[in-house]
């Protein structure tokens, strides 16, 4: 058969089956409104190229409880905390899984990783993993050290920093994190101190392509007659990059296994992972683990546990220089708890009643993950007197629900104070159980680095407020700042935050 045979064949199989899916579609109980898809592709023309805020302006016509077809594919989109609730608490069992896509076969080592994992057995296993060794309270208190130490290395730079020049904070952010993460995980750090050029832009433009590419909407996931043709160039790109970590994690694993431990006190969790191979890790059919497990579960911690806080730092910072009373009213009170004559420790986060307003303001107007995770009904079932099909495909619009109105006063202003004793939402929890604001998800997919996230974005964000004052370069103001947003599966700056940062403490306060 010609390529073009086979091309006129595959579209003919599409619409075929499109058209028999519509005919099975026919249900006695309605499906949710939403906009009327075009043949054989669905809505996926009106997703455009910054779906979260596309979904949530059909939304506000169509209702928080939205369906779309994309392909063949039925979608369900919530955009409300009420109805976000039915799905990830009422109905959290039923979907609990993951619909098939392009990315988790591609990059995330088909399906074997845990953020992709279907649900059963092998999820739990190395959900279990992840909350025992790394994400445990104890855990986070073992490597507190490693944090601090690396928090301090990242002001040591930003006070020694040429003024003539300024900072690419985000930048600057990713080797934090990446190193703080590296060590609890490899027992060293990724980057050197004086790696701040290549190997930093390499790794960062890695994991910002991995996040663009996994947020596509491709379009061989929803029309499976046309996957092979890869229009997009989406599958492509991805065996191409999947490649490139592979070689990257494939080289500190084989390093590991010849040098292990890398001299720290406490036993890093690649070390762990390699001493559970052999063993039946949770007694209930989750197996052993294999080395593409290992390199799976790691690219998740090297891209999820980096870049997500990265750029939640990034944003915060961007709104508090947008914001020069906020920032200093931040300002008086670290300095009022911590004093100009040391540097923040997580021991005292918890006494900082603004800064941590702040970061739950900047969650809400920034999250992380502006569109979940999709999840996959395992059954037919029935929210709101609609009808959601067995295999519908769960979009939870994060972004939309934190800008609600209905939720919300004044929903697009970056206000902190609306988090703090007296404000609208004083007690507001983002560890899933509020659904107006769900940086993390909820329910049983909810991040499972959670805990150690809000470790790291409190203890950066407040170290940056308390040890600096910041300006743009010239001819930036700070009211006109860049604020757009670049779409993926997790939501950077359009634009990187170029700033200049000036010491504001004791010099012996920075080390040496």
């Amino acid at each position: 058969m010609t390529p073009l045979a086979l091309i006129l064949y595959s579209l003919a199989t599409a619409c075929f089956l499109y058209c028999l899916l519509g005919l099975r579609g026919r249900h006695s109980r309605p499906l949710p409104p939403g906009p009327k898809p075009w043949p054989v592709i669905g809505n996926l023309p009106h997703l455009g190229t910054k779906p979260h805020q596309t979904i949530a302006a059909m939304a506000r016509v169509y209702g928080p409880l939205m369906h779309l077809r994309l392909g063949m594919v039925h979608v369900v989109v919530a955009a409300s905390a009420s109805v976000a609730a039915q799905f990830l608490k009422t109905h959290d069992a039923n979907f609990s899984s993951r619909p098939p896509n392009s990315g988790a076969k591609h990059i995330a080592y088909n399906y074997q990783d845990l953020v992709f994992a279907p649900y059963g057995p092998r999820w739990r296993m190395l959900r279990k993993i992840c909350s025992v060794h790394l994400f445990s309270a104890k855990a986070l208190d073992d490597f507190r050290h490693v944090r601090q130490e690396e928090v301090g290395v990242l002001t040591r730079g930003l006070a020694s920093a040429d003024q003539a020049r300024p900072v690419n904070l985000g930048q600057t952010l990713t080797v934090c994190a990446t190193n703080a993460l590296g060590r609890v995980m490899l027992g060293r750090r990724v980057f050197r101190d004086d790696d701040s050029g290549g190997g930093v832009d390499d790794f960062k433009q890695m994991v910002v392509e991995l996040m663009v590419l996994a947020g596509v909407f491709n379009l061989g996931d929803f029309v499976p007659a046309l996957e092979w043709l890869d229009l997009q160039g989406v599958a492509a790109k991805m065996k191409k990059l999947h490649r490139r970590f592979d070689v990257f994690l494939t080289g500190i694993l084989e390093e590991h296994k010849r040098h292990p431990g890398g001299g720290q006190k406490h036993t890093d969790l690649l070390s762990t992972l390699i001493s559970l191979k052999d063993v039946d890790t949770d007694g209930e059919g989750g197996g052993k683990l294999t080395d593409t497990e290992i390199k799976a579960l790691l690219l998740d911690l090297f891209t999820a546990g980096t870049d997500t806080s990265a750029s939640t730092i990034e944003w915060a910072m961007a709104e508090l220089i947008r914001h020069p009373k906020i920032l200093a009213r931040a300002q008086i009170e670290l300095d009022s708890v911590v004093g100009p004559n040391r540097m923040v420790t997580e021991p005292d986060l918890a006494k900082l009643t603004f800064l941590q307003a702040i970061i739950k303001e900047t969650f809400r107007l920034h999250p992380s993950t502006p569109l979940s995770l999709p999840r996959m009904a395992a059954e037919s079932c029935e929210i709101n007197g609609y009808f959601i099909p067995k295999g519908s495909t769960l979009l939870v619009n994060v972004w939309a629900i934190a800008r609600d109105p209905e939720a919300w006063a004044n929903p697009l202003e970056f206000r902190p104070e609306r988090f703090l004793p007296g404000g609208e939402r004083p007690n507001a929890d983002v560890r899933g159980n509020d659904f107006e604001v769900i940086p993390f998800g909820a329910g049983r997919r909810i991040c499972a680095g959670m805990s150690l996230g809000l470790r790291m974005v409190q203890l950066v964000t407040a170290t940056l407020i308390h040890a600096f004052d910041w300006a743009l370069p010239e001819g930036q103001e700070p009211e006109k700042l860049n604020m757009d947003e670049a779409y993926g599966l997790t939501l950077q700056r359009a634009v990187p935050l170029m700033v200049h940062p000036r010491p504001r403490l004791a010099g012996h306060a920075y080390g040496a």
